[in-house]
């Protein structure tokens, strides 16, 4: 009685849910005209027998009791009640108090966020940061487009040496605008985010850790223009001014950045740019795309809780349709590197390159082809850089290293019949991974490991029987450095649906060999059956069977056996 006692005073707290409740206030009058209280649950209860001469520590009978109810108030509010009830144990939940509130409320061309909410501006300034204020975007018919946040972005928590499981950090605040004016043609936007920590909002200081007060400033400006039909030109330049600690008393360094005449730094702070650039361009069923991106060494908002710096892209896109659109095809091709100022030891560049092509000449018949490589390539600064070394120790590794990943695959899917009676279907479906690692130019033995994959099915339905038969045989054959193994062997499976389909049934059995080095390691049969029935469209009776005979040459043969006898029942 306490414990639901508590959870119908939690009711008046649950109404801004613990995830997000989202309020059109336009619509508050139809909260009026819903069921006041509506439930809505069921229950289930199965059992499991199981017998078996393997190596297992199954228990040879398990039986699961559960229940669930939810009451859902004005279709807005759910509490949420469940049981379970097992021989290992059982327990019960119920509602508790959410530990993140947040309400968004709408109207028309306003939308509030309120609570524990995450607002993007972009991805260099404020992206998707939770924080716990409130925030608001405006989205007018006209060109004007405005949104802005203020909160708590991170909370205070004290060094505690004897607890690792509490990241220690400062209280930190936030707040942030967002201005965009868009034309057919064009369109601009501005953003600035602010962030500070109060150095004073910590007791025990975690300095051994490298954790000090923070503050950012981060200003964007975007820009997208469209000079002539199909043609699309957008951008993006982001400027980060990061002070590491705000203790530090030493005069700011020299800096022309324009960051500098609206943030006071210290000794600390440092200024980092991003930018990036997009063209695309279609013409009749043409596209063409092409993308830049720059992120200096050392880039970071405090708007994010995960940021990729030093790095620069390089992407290529296109798109071409054929045949009468009977035919598609995409390639796109990236180039990637860091240590764009020459700061580390080493150096990586990535590739990545796919290709892909549907060819569909008919409704029975739809192919199609993929491929893509994946390609990294890290090597150690220059031999001056060894030769002028101040220490014996420093830059020790000497590497010359290429990884390469290649990926390629075909399906095909081909309704071979089809009429009033039944329809017959193949499919075919055919994969292949390479990959492989290189050093000197040299792929050593056991650096290399291939994987191919073959499946083929055929499928007859009977349309008025509700009845139907799947022959399928699966191969797959792996390198894995010096070993080899394939595994191989068919399964032929059929389906029905009986009684005006309340009663649903399956049968299938599969068998396969698996063989290393040309070897046999094993064999197995599988047998599975099961049969699903549904009564007063709210009463199910489920029944299950499974029978697996393994014979695997270094351990013998063994058998095992499961069924499952189920019963289910929901209501709303």
């Amino acid at each position: 009685m306490r414990k639901i006692l508590y959870a119908l005073t939690v009711t008046i707290v649950y109404a801004v849910n613990a995830y997000s409740q989202n309020v059109d206030i336009a619509g508050l009058k139809n909260i009026t005209k819903a069921t006041p209280v509506k439930f809505s649950g069921g229950v289930n209860a199965s059992s499991v027998y199981f017998t078996g001469n393997g190596p297992t520590m199954r228990d040879p009978f398990t039986y699961f009791f559960q229940g669930s109810v939810n009451a859902s108030l004005f279709g807005q509010i759910n509490l949420p009640f469940s049981f379970n009830l097992t021989n290992s144990g059982h327990g019960f939940s119920y509602p508790t108090m959410p530990n993140r509130l947040s309400l968004n409320p709408t109207y028309k061309w306003v939308a509030g966020h309120i609570g524990d909410v995450s607002m993007s501006f972009s991805p260099y300034t404020l992206s998707g940061h939770q924080f716990t204020g409130v925030g608001f975007d405006l989205t007018p018919d006209g060109p004007w487009k405005i949104s802005a946040m203020y909160g708590r972005l991170q909370r205070a928590v004290d060094y505690e040496p004897l607890n690792r499981n509490a990241q220690p950090g400062y209280r930190r605040m936030g707040y942030g605008t967002k201005l965009g004016y868009e034309k057919k043609n064009y369109t601009l936007g501005l953003t600035v985010f602010h962030a500070k920590d109060d150095q004073n909002s910590l007791v025990n200081r975690p300095d051994s850790l490298l954790i000090f007060p923070q503050q950012n400033l981060v200003m964007s400006w975007e820009s997208k223009v469209r000079p002539m039909p199909g043609l699309e030109l957008s951008g993006e330049f982001a400027t980060s001014a990061l002070t590491r600690d705000l203790r530090d008393t030493s005069s700011r360094k020299e800096n022309h950045n324009y960051l500098s005449l609206l943030s006071k730094g210290n000794g600390s702070t440092s200024y980092y740019s991003a930018y990036k650039t997009q063209l695309s361009y279609t013409y009749k069923k043409s596209t063409l795309g092409v993308g830049y991106e720059r992120v200096a060494p050392g880039y970071q908002t405090l708007g994010a809780y995960y940021f990729n710096s030093d790095l620069e892209n390089i992407t290529v896109n296109m798109a071409q349709s054929l045949f009468k659109d009977k035919a598609n095809m995409a390639v796109n091709v990236g180039f990637q590197r860091d240590n764009l100022d020459n700061s580390k030891a080493s150096g990586t560049t990535r590739f990545v390159g796919s290709v892909n092509v549907t060819y569909s000449p008919s409704e029975k018949l739809q192919t199609s082809v993929g491929y893509s490589s994946f390609q990294t390539h890290m090597n150690m600064r220059q031999q001056f850089d060894y030769i002028n070394q101040q220490s014996q120790f420093q830059n020790i590794d000497t590497l010359n290293y290429v990884q390469i990943s290649q990926n390629a695959s075909f399906n095909m899917n081909w309704l071979t019949k089809k009429n009033e009676k039944q329809s017959q279907t193949f499919n075919l479906s055919l994969s292949f991974q390479d990959a492989s690692d290189q050093q000197g130019g040299i792929v050593a033995n056991g650096n290399a490991s291939q994987f191919y994959n073959l499946a083929t099915s055929y499928s007859v339905m009977l349309l008025k029987q509700a009845i139907g038969f799947t022959l399928a045989y699966n191969t797959s054959y792996n390198t894995i450095g010096k070993n080899d193994f394939l595994t191989m062997g068919p399964t032929l499976s059929l389906n029905a649906k009986l009684f005006k389909k309340t009663l649903t049934t399956s049968l299938s059995t599969s068998y396969n060999l698996s063989n290393s080095m040309g070897i046999r390691q094993s064999s197995v049969l599988n047998v599975r059956a099961n049969a699903s029935y549904v009564v007063m469209k709210k009463h199910n009776l489920n029944f299950s069977l499974m029978n697996q005979n393994r014979n695997i040459m270094s351990k013998g043969k063994n058998n095992d056996l499961t069924t499952t006898l189920g019963y289910g029942y929901s209501f709303r």
